[in-house]
């Protein structure tokens, strides 16, 4: 049995003893605030959140700092005027109410912590579109079909159980059909893992099925390969559409900080030999030229428009493998999640917290 988190365990506990604490002073906020019910004063206090805080966007990372967002939220919309909210800053001021109110925010915060501390993708980083043409796939963090292509369910981004753009995340959601609303689905993880080195064999590189069956190594010989960051193959620069301008190798994205990397395997075979005979020098000189500049403009390309700097293999790279894999290897590691608030810092939040 997994060993229980003593983070977890201490919220838990704190937001048992603040609804007993909040029991105790319910009677006393009916008479301030003229409500009868605790469900009507949770509903009038928990309804300000979305209106006052962006939750979609902002990372709090502490009690105190959602409750500052909280009242900086009301204090800007009072400002508005609307009468339902001067009334709120009436009842504000109120001894019990108050305390209630902090109470209730310190509470609603440890219920929500890990959606509220985690960093999510930016509203154009949230969908994939990987693969070859007539074998490419779209990977989403919450997809949804909505009836002419699919979406994310921008309201469910947050509160995901997995680890975004990692084999977890691939398990949970499945990989979107382009232009139907069917999905690709797989039971476990060896199944992705096959479908992964299919999409390499189909490539027709050498150097990417072998940089795929080192991944799958590395996966199956982890202790939590859900967690591992997908090696995502053929990164599509134009999205779902057959055509596209450009793709990329390999592509990778940290699930807890969302910074990015690409790979790019260029052999001089593919890349840069020059065709033809009886060719002058200058017009060797030329097709060099466009071979080395469209490289380039690629890479520029990926970082103009996804902010993904490229590592590049060439043949005397590919030599050795292994090498490659372990400069890559780096950031299939994405490190420690954020730290998460220790049991000192509930003791001082919460005083009866042991």
């Amino acid at each position: 049995m997994a060993k229980r988190d003593p983070n977890v365990t201490a919220r838990n506990r704190a937001i048992t003893e603040m609804t007993e604490e909040m029991k105790l002073v319910q009677t006393a906020c009916f008479a301030e605030t003229g409500r009868h019910s605790e469900a009507s004063l949770n509903a009038f206090i928990g309804s300000k959140a979305d209106d006052f805080i962006d939750l979609k966007h902002e990372i709090i990372t502490t009690p105190e700092h959602y409750i500052h967002l909280w009242i900086a939220g009301m204090e800007k919309t009072a400002k508005k005027g609307p009468v339902e909210i001067q009334d709120f800053l009436k009842d504000a001021t109120k001894l019990n109410f108050k305390k209630y109110v902090s109470l209730f925010l310190r509470r609603s915060f440890l219920k929500h912590y890990n959606e509220l501390c985690k960093k999510r993708p930016e509203t154009g980083d949230s969908e994939i579109w990987f693969g070859v043409n007539d074998a490419h796939y779209g990977l989403f963090v919450t997809p949804r079909w909505n009836g002419n292509a699919w979406e994310n369910d921008r309201s469910e981004i947050r509160g995901v159980s997995f680890k975004y753009w990692t084999i977890g995340h691939v398990l949970k959601t499945g990989l979107c059909i382009p232009d139907d609303e069917e999905r690709y689905f797989f039971s476990k993880k060896e199944d992705y893992l096959a479908f992964l080195k299919g999409q390499a064999r189909i490539t027709k590189s050498k150097y990417q099925l072998q940089i795929v069956e080192k991944y799958i190594e590395m996966v199956l010989a982890s202790e939590s390969p859900l967690d591992i960051p997908l090696l995502i193959p053929e990164l599509r620069f134009d999205g779902s559409g057959r055509k596209h301008k450009h793709r990329l190798d390999f592509f990778i994205i940290n699930p807890f900080t969302m910074e990015k990397i690409g790979f790019e395997i260029s052999p001089w075979s593919t890349h840069g030999k020059l065709a033809g005979k009886d060719k002058t020098l200058i017009q060797l000189n030329k097709e060099a030229l466009a071979n080395f500049e469209a490289e380039v403009h690629k890479a520029r390309a990926y970082y103009k428009k996804f902010k993904i700097p490229v590592l590049h293999y060439t043949d005397t790279d590919l030599q050795n493998i292994d090498e490659v894999f372990e400069q890559i290897a780096p950031f299939l590691d994405p490190g420690a999640p954020p730290k998460q608030m220790e049991m000192g810092l509930f003791a001082e939040y919460f005083g009866g917290v042991k």
